[in-house]
This record gives structure tokens, sequence and C-alpha cells, in this order.
């Protein structure tokens, strides 16, 4: 905790000069505004008199902001709603940007506006789908999406609850996984935002802005859709997810995207959901023991409870449920969420 500190005072002094230096405003001061999963954090302008701005600090040697300069470029090219960019230094990760102002979809989602939210971002969604991929822009592939997986069983088995397969049960998953990267490999493949959920949506005019695009990657058409209805730090009835993936096929066929026929599409977001709840298990946990970043965590029971709801589903992922019956639910039992002190 003493390095985070040093390193956070020492970082803070470049940061406000640079964030002076590049507002023209020699009396700007920085407050916190947020800081993400990642190495990212971001201060909010305040005690002057002037236009207020949001600096987004990456640093380099943790989180090279480039990627996330080059697709916001793109997605502002093609018409997404992003955060507009005023200065910005490569070489010290700093980025000055227009203050959104506003909460995120999290921080004001309820069941009675849900809906209208909702349809605002698949509006947005369908414009990020559509956009062409960068020739550089990663896709989505088979290394990919079984380093993803394989995080489950590094992080969430084994280092957070201590949990060692049999080899029988070690085959049963290799299995699964095999199964889950082949069906995400067949879906259409279009532009993949990677983490479409409510907390990096923002209300704000000629939008809902989009914010954490700069994993996005060219992949299965129905990851930005599961992600955006099975949030990672919200839950919906399942009646209510299957309305509003109905919603979302329509207005896809509607605007001429690759979806295919509304069942089978069904079928795609319910097996890269499985694929993404797993992996978001193992970056929960490796959060945690890693990054000491404990809070995370705490709703590894919210992905449990989607998975309880899918496998079923699938023959194919018979064996995953019972190794979630038999060992995972036990040790989480026996285990509560407790964070580190």
């Amino acid at each position: 905790m003493n390095q985070v500190v040093a390193e956070s005072n020492e970082r803070a002094d470049a940061r406000l000069a640079w964030a002076r230096q590049a507002s023209g405003n020699p009396a700007l001061m920085l407050v916190r505004a947020s800081m993400d999963a990642g190495f990212r954090s971001y201060w909010r302008s305040a005690g002057h008199v002037g236009k207020p701005w949001i600096v987004m600090d990456s640093p380099p040697d943790k989180e090279d902001v480039g990627p996330w300069l080059r697709v916001r470029d793109h997605l502002e090219r093609h018409g997404v709603r992003v955060p507009r960019v005023a200065a910005q230094d490569e070489h010290t990760g700093f980025v000055l940007m227009e203050d959104l102002g506003g909460p995120t979809y999290l921080q004001v989602i309820t069941a009675d506006n849900a809906d209208a939210l909702f349809d605002a971002a698949i509006g947005e969604l369908l414009k990020l789908q559509a956009l062409p991929c960068p020739v550089d822009l990663h896709a989505y592939d088979d290394e990919l999406l079984a380093r993803e997986l394989a995080l489950f069983a590094d992080w969430f088995l084994d280092r957070h609850l201590g949990i060692q397969l049999s080899a029988a049960e070690r085959a049963a998953l290799a299995g699964a996984n095999r199964f889950l990267v082949d069906a995400a490999l067949a879906q259409p493949q279009v532009f993949v935002h990677r983490d479409f959920m409510p907390r990096n949506l923002m209300p704000v005019d000629a939008g809902p802005a989009v914010l954490d695009f700069q994993d996005a990657v060219q992949g299965p058409i129905a990851y930005d859709p599961i992600s955006l209805f099975k949030d990672a730090f919200v839950s919906w009835p399942e009646a209510k997810v299957t309305e509003w993936l109905g919603r979302y096929h329509a207005r896809a066929l509607a605007a001429g995207l690759p979806v295919p026929a509304l069942d089978r599409f069904r079928r795609d977001a319910d097996l890269i959901g499985v694929q993404r709840h797993l992996k978001i298990l193992g970056i929960f946990a490796r959060l945690w023991h890693r990054d000491r970043k404990p809070r995370y965590l705490a709703d590894a029971p919210r992905f449990i409870a989607y998975l309880d709801t899918v496998l079923p589903r699938y023959p194919e992922l018979t064996e995953l449920g019972v190794i979630i019956d038999r060992h995972v639910k036990p040790a989480m039992a026996a285990r509560p969420f407790q964070p580190p002190a």
C-alpha cells in the first residue's frame, strides 16, 4: 500500500502540471472522478471557473493509452458517441477530455427506466456493430477465447477457492471450453466492444456515450448484447433479458446486421454468455489476489446464478454444471466473501 501511495503522489504532480498546461488554466485543480478495474484513473477539474474537464491517467508502464485513443478515433469517425478529446500525450499517458457530467447507466438504471435506457443503448450498439473493423483490430480468435476461459480454472478455481480437479474433471472442463470456443467462432463476426454494459454507458445528448472501449475486437455478434443485459453488477429477471434480446434481434435485422434466426441467436447469446461469465469470475479473482482490488469478487454469486440458468439447456455443458455444483458452490459457501485487510 505504501508503494501505491508514493507512486500516486509522484504521479499526481506530473498529472496536475500536464492538465494545467493542456487546459491553459494554471489554477486548475483535480479531484478523483473514478478508477476502473485496470490501471487507469479519471480525474475531474475542480476549484476554478471555466470549462469542466476530465483527465484520464493511464501510466504507460502499466496500461498503454494508445489503443484507447485509436479505438476512440475510429468510433467517433463513424458516429458513435464517445468522449471528445482536447489534448493527449501517449508518452506520459495523460488525456484531457470533455466532462460528460452525468452518472453512468449503472448509477441511474432502475426497473422503471430500464426499457427506455436499453432501447437507447441498443441504438448505439447497432451503430457500433455496423462499423468496419480496422485492419489492425485483433480478432476474438481461438487463442484469445481459450486464454480467457483459462482464467476461470487458474484464478477462480485454483487460486481463489483452492479447488483441485481430478484428471477426469479437467478433461470435462477442457471439453466444455472447446465447445464454447467453437460456438463463438461459428457466430457472425462484427466489431465487439467487449464490455458493453451499463457501467460503460453514460446518458447524454446524442448518446448514450460509450466508455472503456480500448479492448475492442472483431468477434461474435451476440457478445455485446448479452454483456448489456447480463451485466457484471446488476441482474434482471430472465424474462426481461429474453425480451430485450428479442428487441435487439429485431432491430439488428432491420439494420441489416448479420444476426442469425432468433432461436439460433438466443443459443449464441447463451453460449457466449457462459464464456464471458467464466472469464469474469477468473478476472475478478485475479483482481483480488494479484491487484489487491477486492470489491469485484463480491459479485461472483451473480455469475454462478447466470450459469445456473443457462447450463441445464445444453447437454454439452452438463459436466461443467456438475463441477460447479460439486466443487464451486460448497467452496463458496465455506468461504464467504471477505475483503482482505
